[in-house]
């Protein structure tokens, strides 16, 4: 049970407990399971052609509009988690999200693909204010740049089981399988998360006093002095503009601060890569480099274990070697990325040596991606947080709902060439976007 914690702090005589650390396991199993739920339709789409004939653009279609339900429902999603609080709005959308996911199994007709791929969008939304939001009120600054690198790979890492999951069932059964078995988990763990995850750690009866003050920062100065680590990086704070700025404090402010916004065009151009690795490089795959379905999903799953690395590697960076400061590695991974995709024009068709190259670009795409969602923690207060991640997701899948239809159309009158081309183009313009904004820092003892 929690102990109530006095004006002078906790007692050092009670060692603080870690439940924040359980809360983050489950938001990494939760989340692997939504963004498989999310990504499986891209390996079954080669398939799913053949039941349902359609152009490149209307394959493309159908794979955005589960982003175009991901922005609708995101903006509404954070003002309900800010009035009603995570667990039960979290909850509910995770279960609307597993029936949907199992009725596109049932579809008969390209339409009912249509709307139960949108479905699945509208009820996925608020899942990506909770998570955020949940860590937000979980864990001290200090660790906030890990927890979110953690958070963001359980992003990647359903699109790193997916491939394989999804081609053993087709051959073993059938695509319409795949969405069958990816709707059950997702019912029983949002129950799970019903019951035992708090919207605060003082509301939690997992907690003690002393993790609640360390949550909080109420740590006394001595012990911050002894615990801050140092940070001498002047060069560094004047390349990314680091200053001190007053907290944005009401949804209003948010829409009218160019640091918010331009941190959420830039993870457009972010997500777009991620969303054209998780819907077309398997058809890709496929179609150009000639692969069968086994051999392709292990290469389509390449870039997603380098992501999974790259997140946490970057996570930690930020917050034990840069200061908590997220700019650098946004930085970065745009311009790494624009260099990758490049690159891909002249991929090897060694499937071997094509998954070292997507694994690498995984990698560096990852270690400043969580740095998108980070970023708005130093910026606002916590009452109006999911607003802002609101914000920073609905930009951002903006960006996964127009790159696989953009690619359908590229492909239908282009090729390959141009994708990669356009792709590179939209990480330098966030390469650009991003040098513009101000590095927010707070006390400099932490």
């Amino acid at each position: 049970m929690s102990q109530p914690t006095t004006a002078q702090g906790p007692s050092k005589s009670v060692k603080k407990s870690s439940f924040r650390w359980i809360v983050l396991g489950l938001i990494f199993v939760i989340y692997t399971i939504a963004t498989a739920d999310r990504a499986n339709i891209g390996i079954a789409m080669p398939y799913l052609r053949k039941e349902f004939a359609m152009s490149n653009t209307e394959a493309g279609g159908i794979m955005s509009l589960f982003f175009l339900g991901y922005v609708i429902a995101m903006i509404p999603g954070g003002f309900l988690v800010r009035k009603l609080g995570v667990s039960k709005i979290f909850s509910t959308f995770m279960i609307l999200t597993s029936l949907f996911t199992g009725f596109i199994g049932m579809a008969g007709s390209i339409m009912q693909l249509k709307l139960f791929r949108l479905g699945v969008g509208l009820s996925e939304g608020p899942l990506a204010v909770g998570m955020p939001t949940t860590i937000n009120n979980w864990f001290p600054p200090r660790e906030k740049g890990l927890a979110m690198g953690i958070f963001i790979a359980a992003s990647k890492v359903g699109p790193l089981i997916v491939p394989i999951l999804c081609a053993w069932i087709i051959q073993t059964w059938d695509w319409r399988t795949i969405f069958y078995a990816f709707a059950v988990p997702g019912i029983i763990l949002s129950v799970f998360w019903l019951i035992i995850v708090a919207d605060s750690p003082a509301r939690s009866k997992f907690t003690n006093a002393a993790e609640v003050d360390y949550i909080n920062e109420r740590t006394p100065v001595e012990e911050k002095k002894k615990e801050a680590k140092p940070y001498n990086m002047v060069w560094l704070d004047k390349l990314v503009r680091a200053k001190t700025l007053v907290r944005l404090d009401t949804p209003k402010k948010l829409f009218f601060n160019w640091n918010m916004m331009g941190s959420a065009f830039g993870y457009f151009f972010m997500i777009a890569i991620t969303t054209t690795m998780m819907s077309w490089i398997p058809t890709y795959l496929v179609t150009v480099k000639k692969f069968a379905i086994m051999k392709m999903a292990f290469v389509a799953a390449a870039p997603f274990a380098g992501t999974v690395l790259g997140n946490v590697v970057g996570g930690w960076t930020a917050d034990n070697i840069l200061g908590k400061r997220r700019k650098p590695l946004m930085m970065f991974t745009a311009l790494t990325t624009a260099v990758s995709m490049y690159s891909l024009i002249n991929s090897p068709a060694d499937p071997t040596l094509l998954g070292i190259v997507l694994f690498v670009t995984g990698f560096f795409l990852a270690l400043g991606f969580s740095g998108f969602s980070v970023y708005p923690m130093g910026l606002v207060t916590k009452e109006v947080f999911p607003v802002a991640t609101s914000i920073t997701n609905t930009c951002g899948q903006l960006g996964g709902f127009c790159t696989p239809l953009a690619i359908g159309w590229i492909l239908d009158h282009y090729n390959w060439d141009v994708v990669f081309t356009s792709l590179a183009i939209g990480c330098l313009i966030c390469f650009c976007i991003v040098a513009t904004l101000d590095e927010p820092v707070d006390d400099p003892l932490v």
